[in-house]
């Protein structure tokens, strides 16, 4: 049997306090005491000390119950033995645990002025009152700090128990993202490749071959980019991510013209308009039906403006279906982390008759440097180094190239392997036009 709650604040510390409880023996110790008087102080100890060890387990107004318990004793032996103080000390370190504080401070101001009282109404020995008077406000008063610091810390432990809730939420919510983006454009060109090798199978099996193996290459590279979200890193950058768009759009049949010019970014925002293309083409290969695809990069002030225009029926709208709205705003949600923003407008210049979606997305640029998208060597940078040996290299055997013909279908001549390093190391020899400044 425990007599104290298992508390790690509170330890060994109340058996300490009783340290104080033998002055009640000492005037029956001083002078002749009789058998009763014996017998009830000897009974008065043994419910203190039941009143204590309970006090300890209790909250709230059971607490205030086992203080005028207390207190009741020591006002009741206070005519017969002034070391009853002792009670009314620790009557008041009692009170001291009742909330809100206020409640505690005048609990143990009745206390104290109750012993004034009946020590001036019986004539008591001064000892009692001002012993009872200083120790109760001295214990009290400290029991209510650090009661009250106590409560506070315990307020805190809740408010970062919440914090940390929300912050699980808040990664779900990234991760789930992040997959819808990762795995959405990916899955798109698999299909749209595994449809295209289905209509090539009977009329040019060679083909049919070269697009089953690009749909095997993609399928690699979905696995390896959500591993690596897993793992907490993200794409290879934007020029990769533009070399992508390119491929995707020519295989869809969608003849793409760029219109970019040389950026510092930070990796945040270089992620998000990365992730911003791959939604925006990703929604523009699915729904819009489009032939023409017009992607823009520039700097206006001081934000970096991501424009990608087609002029299909509109397959970037927040309309066009539930997974392109969850897209959208998800990336509308990592905008707005970084202070961007996202608009979706009619396209201007590539359709007649209103025709054509533009979505823009607008993101302020880092005052710190980090890396000049568009150039050869953030290309390289981003890729991880396409030309390392043991990371991987993007080679052809015989003559492998992308190619489109009058539908855009991407195809390899002899046996050619193309990895993730190679979508970079053809952003960096021009396979992406050289984020040139033309207005």
């Amino acid at each position: 049997m425990r007599l104290l709650p298992r508390n790690p604040h509170l330890g060994w510390t109340p058996y300490a306090w009783l340290i104080y409880l033998p002055i009640f023996l000492f005037e029956p110790l001083n002078r002749r005491t009789s058998v009763l008087e014996w017998g009830l102080t000897l009974a008065a100890i043994a419910l203190f000390l039941a009143l204590y060890f309970v006090g300890h387990w209790v909250e709230g107004w059971r607490v205030a119950l086992v203080a005028a318990s207390i207190f009741a004793q020591g006002v009741g032996f206070a005519p017969w033995n002034s070391g009853a103080s002792v009670f009314v000390i620790y009557a008041s370190a009692f009170a001291g645990r009742l909330s809100p504080p206020r409640r505690a401070t005048a609990t143990i101001g009745a206390m104290i002025a109750l012993t004034w009282i009946e020590s001036w109404a019986l004539s008591l020995a001064p000892g009692y009152w001002i012993a009872a008077t200083v120790f109760s406000l001295i214990v009290g008063g400290v029991n209510i700090h650090f009661n009250e610091v106590g409560r506070t810390a315990a307020r805190l432990r809740d408010s970062q128990a919440q914090v940390e809730q929300l912050i699980r939420i808040a990664e779900r919510e990234r991760i789930a993202r992040d997959l819808h983006d990762l795995l959405g454009h990916t899955l798109s060109v698999i299909a749209l490749k595994a449809e295209l090798a289905g209509k090539l199978l009977a009329t040019s099996p060679e083909r049919a071959a070269a697009e089953i193996r690009d749909v095997e290459r993609v399928t690699r590279d979905a696995l390896r980019e959500v591993r690596s979200a897993v793992a907490g890193y993200r794409s290879e950058g934007l020029p990769a991510e533009l070399a992508r768009a390119r491929l995707a759009l020519e295989a869809a049949g969608v003849r793409t013209e760029y219109l970019t010019m040389p950026l510092t970014l930070q990796p945040a925002a270089e992620a998000a308009l990365a992730l911003a293309v791959r939604e925006a083409v990703t929604n523009l290969i699915r729904h819009a039906g489009a032939a023409t695809c017009r992607i823009t990069l520039e700097r206006r002030g001081g934000s970096a403006v991501l424009e990608v225009a087609d002029d299909g029926r509109g397959g970037a709208r927040e309309g066009a279906g539930s997974g392109s709205a969850t897209g959208l705003l998800a990336m509308r949600e990592r905008l707005a982390g970084l202070g961007g923003q996202l608009e979706i407008r009619p396209a201007a210049g590539l359709a007649e008759g209103g025709r054509g979606t533009c979505l823009a997305v607008t993101l302020p640029i880092g005052v710190q440097p980090t890396l000049a998208v568009g150039s050869p060597a953030a290309a390289a940078t981003a890729s991880g180094e396409a030309r390392g040996e043991g990371q991987g290299k993007a080679r052809g055997e015989g003559q492998g190239e992308a190619r489109g013909d009058g539908q855009g279908e991407t195809r390899g001549e002899g046996d050619a392997e193309a990895g993730p390093e190679a979508v970079a190391a053809a952003a960096a020899a021009g396979a992406v036009p050289a984020l040139d400044r033309r207005s």
